[in-house]
């Protein structure tokens, strides 16, 4: 690896290619709002719930690299974008988008 890395997205993209570094940052934001959860003690640590959250992270991944390319941005702020919306999760997601769609039409 003779190119300077300097930011953790990269070592992700540089390991796991650029569809694993989204991937492990959807994973890593479902993750962060899961110890949400298990602080709150809405959640065990180590539940079966922890299986559900996986097709959420790959789904907010898909719209996140979307969104991510729409906007044009590139590495590391899309894996950010990726991250934060996954910790969103689609609640989240809808709440902001619906926010933004009614400001756009002034309403």
């Amino acid at each position: 690896m003779s190119e300077k890395i300097s930011t953790v997205a990269e070592v992700l993209t540089a390991w796991f290619g650029g569809a694993g570094a989204t991937i492990i940052g959807a994973i890593i934001g479902r993750t962060m709002w899961h110890v949400q959860e298990v602080r709150r003690a809405h959640r065990r640590p180590l539940g079966p719930e922890l299986f559900w959250e996986l097709p959420i992270a790959i789904g907010m991944a898909l719209i996140g690299e979307g969104l991510a390319g729409w906007l044009g941005l590139g590495q590391p702020v899309s894996t950010g974008l990726i991250a934060a919306l996954a910790y969103l999760g689609p609640r989240g997601a809808e709440v902001i988008f619906m926010r933004w769609w009614m400001g756009r039409k002034g309403g």
